[in-house]
Order: structure tokens, then sequence, then C-alpha cells
């Protein structure tokens, strides 16, 4: 794997961090090949009980396209008539954002600075974002007169609604991580020096969880936005039977009467 993203797996937690700290973060070839591979690494692997998204450095938690590179392919392809530069789309960002909003684990999210673009959509693919109060967020696309991707048309407007996710697409503008708190986007805000011990922290709590029952409340968070109440009645039903079914179930039942901490086995 590439050095622009490290991968990492620890104690059942797969730690994910994109390692561009020069160019912001920003997604060249490179550093989406191995982000890619890296997220459908850590989703498969049945020893990962958690995800931490990352980044290094403290000016950027990632930039999105990484536009001095983008440049050079768009003229290349005039050139060729090819088209191949916006294949990125279904070949690195698609997989990407597939992969952590279908992981069977929870995936955490530690933004320690600007998340534009990509970067963005990358963040609310996760299932709870730390946030650092000198973040920002912004969508950045109909900037660079493109529309969206990395998932945000579906996971901006379930966040922050519909209304303010248009208002946030047409007319890109900074938001800060106390705007971003306000909105939904960030779970937690947290001084900055602070980020990645608190976010680990998290990460760590969810490794050492319940694995399967967070992979159903997933599911079924997932599955209730685009279903009716009765449908999504059933989905509960149908998830909590199979909860119910895991010996995680039966471990936090025995620790709760004899008044003791369950030690999850993720099964």
């Amino acid at each position: 794997m590439a050095d622009t993203v490290l991968y990492e797996v620890s104690d059942g937690l797969a730690t994910i961090t994109l390692n561009r700290p020069e160019a912001m973060n920003a997604m060249n070839i490179e550093t989406k090949v191995a982000f890619r591979d890296a997220a459908l690494a850590a989703a498969a692997d049945e020893g990962v009980r958690a995800i931490l998204l990352t980044a290094a450095g403290d000016r950027a938690f990632c930039v999105g396209q990484d536009l001095k590179e983008h440049i050079g392919l768009l003229a290349a392809d005039k050139k060729s008539g090819s088209g191949q530069t916006m294949s990125t789309v279904r070949e690195h960002y698609n997989p990407i954002v597939r992969a952590l909003t279908g992981a069977a684990k929870p995936v955490v999210a530690a933004v320690n600075g600007v998340a534009a673009g990509a970067g963005f959509g990358f963040a609310l693919a996760a299932d709870y974002r730390l946030v650092a109060d000198t973040a920002a967020f912004n969508t950045s696309f109909a900037g660079v007169a493109l529309t969206a991707d990395s998932g945000i048309s579906w996971t901006l407007p379930r966040v922050v609604g519909p209304g303010r996710a248009a208002d946030l697409l047409l007319f890109p503008r900074s938001v800060s991580a106390q705007e971003a708190y306000e909105l939904g986007i960030a779970n937690r805000v947290v001084p900055a020096a602070e980020l990645r011990g608190e976010a680990e922290k998290v990460a760590r709590a969810l490794a050492g969880g319940p694995t399967l029952a967070y992979a159903a409340l997933k599911e079924s968070l997932a599955y209730a936005l685009s279903h009716s109440l009765d449908e999504s009645l059933e989905k509960e039903d149908e998830l909590q039977v199979r909860a119910g079914a895991s010996e995680d179930h039966t471990i936090a039942v025995q620790a709760f009467v004899n008044k003791e901490k369950p030690k999850y086995l993720g099964r």
C-alpha cells in the first residue's frame, strides 16, 4: 500500500490515515487507490471490529480531488478523447464510500482540519464524527463546476435536511466546526490538540463493544431512511432476532445479572 495512506490494525481497531499533509491530503490517483484498498480491507476483515479514519497534519482532513493532477489528466483526456479522468468516481470514490457505509462495524472519522469536496463526503460516510474546533467543511463541487460525488448527495440531506443540503451544495462556503455541530455534521467538537486521543478512545470503545449489534444498528438506520414504518418494524424484528442469537447478547445479559462489566467477543 502506498505511503500516502497508512493502514494499521491493533486490538480490533483498523486505523486508516490519509498521509499527504503537504498537499492537504488531496486525492491524487495513488492516494485514491490506496484509500480504496484500505477501506475495502478494513470492511472485509472479520478481526476488525471498528474503523478509525484520520488524516496527517493539522491543516486538512482532506480537500478532495487533487486539482493540480486533475488538470493535467483533463488535458490528456482532450487529446485522447478517452474521458478516463472522470471514471475516478466509479473506480475510487464509490467503492470507498460503499466500504465505509456498508461495513458491518462502526466507522469513526477524526476531522482534524478542512474537509472539502470528496473529503466532506468521506467524513459523512462515517457513523460518528469527532471534529477539531479548528476544522471546517465545504462542499466545493459547484465552485469548480462539478456536481456531487463521494456519496454526499445521499448523506448530506440525511444529516442536515434537503433544504440545507441544497444551500450548501449550490452556494459552497466554509462551515465552521461549531456550525457543523449545530447542523448535525459533527457529533462532537473537541480542542484540536485533543482530537486524536479522543477519537482513539471512542473508536477503541466501539471496537470492544457488541459488534453484531452495531452492525444491525447501522443496517436498521439506513433501511428506515427509505422505507415505511411497517417495513422498518419488520426489519427491526429481523435484526433483533439476529442480535438476540449472538454470543454478545448472552454475555451482556449475564453480566447485567451479575452486576459486572460485559467483555464482548464481537460475535
